[in-house]
């Protein structure tokens, strides 16, 4: 199958872009007032509605603030939010910004491959039995060259059929669950996120760059979510926090 071409961001996501380009590189300077909605409709930015959404997205992504009867202030960088997303927060995000990454993060290591379920939790959760075989995607968030959240997507194999994709590394041409709704017409429901403490693995230690003597245990977050369709379990989502990491829905 041909790779899929990138579709052009809306018209509010390339203006968004424009500004935080502007503010990276010095042209807005922390505390100074951006253009007011209606000076950058008569610049021909967009319509108001497109540059309400686009600053309405910087504000998400915590580069400004909107202030009523003050404008639109930059943000110092330490204002800047540095909390963790996970699992639904992260997918709120993507709502609210159009961006699946928060401002200065990235991710590597991404991988997506079938493997066998080990895990009896995560059978269970999946309504699979032990050792059944699943989609099982990975990926490392780093900000500030930072790794913080190793996430983990267990995908059950019903998912497959409908998003081959899956199998592929890297980014899809929307979120799988936006895909999976398209072409199925079945709605994909979160479950409540639960929170667990236990011991990384070394894997896990690897991955956020951590070494430590092999009989020094260093405890981790881990948060989970159940996404559901009308015919029951369809992923798991682990969100593995770098351990001395607090979680919070602040996005």
């Amino acid at each position: 199958m041909p790779p899929q071409i990138p579709k052009r961001p809306p018209k509010w996501r390339q203006l968004a872009d424009e500004i935080a380009a502007q503010i990276t590189e010095g042209e807005y300077a922390p505390g100074d007032r951006l253009p007011s909605v209606q000076a950058l409709v008569k610049q021909g930015k967009g319509a108001t509605a497109t540059v309400h959404r686009a600053y309405q997205a910087l504000e998400a992504e915590g580069l400004v603030r909107t202030t009523q009867g003050s404008g639109t202030t930059v943000l110092e960088p330490d204002s800047m939010p540095s909390s963790t997303l996970t699992g639904a927060a992260r997918l709120e995000r993507l709502r609210r910004t159009g961006r699946p990454l928060a401002f200065r993060e990235t991710y590597v290591n991404s991988r997506s491959v079938l493997r066998s379920c080990a895990d009896p939790q995560i059978a269970n959760l999946l309504g699979i039995d032990l050792y059944d075989e699943i989609v099982l995607r990975s990926r490392t968030f780093v900000r500030d060259d930072k790794p913080t959240v190793l996430a983990l997507n267990c995908i059950h194999m019903r998912a497959l059929a409908v998003l081959p994709e899956l199998l592929r590394e890297g980014p899809m041409e929307k979120f799988r669950h936006d895909l999976y709704v398209e072409r199925t017409g079945k709605a994909i429901t979160a479950g409540p996120e639960q929170s667990t403490a236990r011991l990384a693995s070394d894997n896990e230690l690897a991955e956020f760059g951590i070494e430590v003597p092999p009989d020094v245990p260093v405890p981790v977050l881990v948060l989970r979510t159940v996404y559901s369709d009308d015919d029951g379990p369809l992923e798991v989502w682990e969100d593995i926090l770098r351990p001395g990491m607090w979680h919070s829905s602040n996005a």
